[in-house]
């Protein structure tokens, strides 16, 4: 059995602390009593996760944690103490992240990006903020492709971000059209492969999709209202307020509208062309 992972594992004897499970290999694991269901049967294989409790004895869980071993998550500090920080990771007991894998100082109740780490000289899983070490290089080209994010900080140039859970990306500032904040997981789009393996990230698709779903947007906006207080004149901020999208994709989606003749355009707004 693995700690940090989900086991399937078959139950070997009931006791008055709970039931103990067993591998393949005849390792055991305590399931402790307030974990068992009436319906748990001997022999029965059921799925726990496995870690260690306060006395760092093997223990095993039908809760799932937040995270699993290699993976991460914005995790909320709970208490900071002279062997590092805890944070909730969904288990009774909290996870320990010692000093040496912060990369800065910890605050009670704020939210860090946290990986699952195992130590095989002293047999323990800890947290990491040095998430890095889990992170790969693309080395295939998935330009174009839609992608899952999780937000992480924000820098100089924009926004990190992971992608599809191995992948490190970065939202440049000027590609940031709705409001994102770290720890929230949303799809994206990927721009450029990089030679280091690392990704630039759209929150727009890539291809013409893109401009289909902008034209969409414009025109139900302008079927509801007729005209738009927006042109190409206006800011990206206030595009991206009222539509959701780059200034860059409003001024070529409304170029394709006046181009077939479904739109005029004014000083200070856009107007639909009504069939007579």
């Amino acid at each position: 059995m693995q700690l940090g992972l989900i086991n399937t594992l078959k139950i070997d004897r009931f006791t008055p602390p709970g039931a103990f499970l067993k591998d393949a290999l005849g390792n055991e694991v305590l399931l402790p009593k307030k974990y068992l269901l009436e319906s748990y049967e001997l022999e029965q294989e059921i799925e726990v996760f496995v870690f260690k409790d306060s006395e760092q004895r093997i223990v095993s869980t039908t809760e799932n944690p937040h995270l699993l071993l290699g993976e991460f998550k914005y995790l909320e500090v709970t208490q900071i103490t002279p062997i590092g920080a805890f944070v909730d990771w969904g288990l009774d007991k909290n996870l320990l992240v010692p000093f040496s894998e912060q990369l800065f100082k910890l605050e009670e109740e704020e939210s860090y990006l946290i990986g699952l780490m195992y130590d095989q000289q002293t047999d323990r899983l800890y947290g990491s903020m040095k998430i890095k070490t889990l992170l790969e290089q693309c080395k295939e080209d998935i330009t174009g492709e839609k992608v899952s994010l999780l937000i992480c900080e924000k820098n100089d140039l924009g926004v990190s971000v992971i992608a599809n859970d191995k992948y490190e990306g970065l939202i440049f500032r000027n590609n940031i059209i709705s409001d994102i904040a770290h720890g929230d997981e949303v799809d994206g789009y990927v721009e450029k492969v990089r030679e280091d393996g690392k990704l630039d990230i759209r929150l727009e698709p890539i291809t013409f999709e893109k401009y289909d779903l902008a034209i969409d947007k414009i025109m139900s906006r302008l079927n509801e209202e007729g005209k738009l207080y927006l042109t190409d004149k206006s800011s990206p901020d206030q595009i991206n307020k009222e539509l959701g999208m780059s200034k860059k994709t409003y001024k070529q989606s409304i170029g394709k509208l006046y181009k077939w003749r479904k739109i005029t355009l004014h000083k200070e707004y856009i107007e639909l062309i009504k069939k007579a």
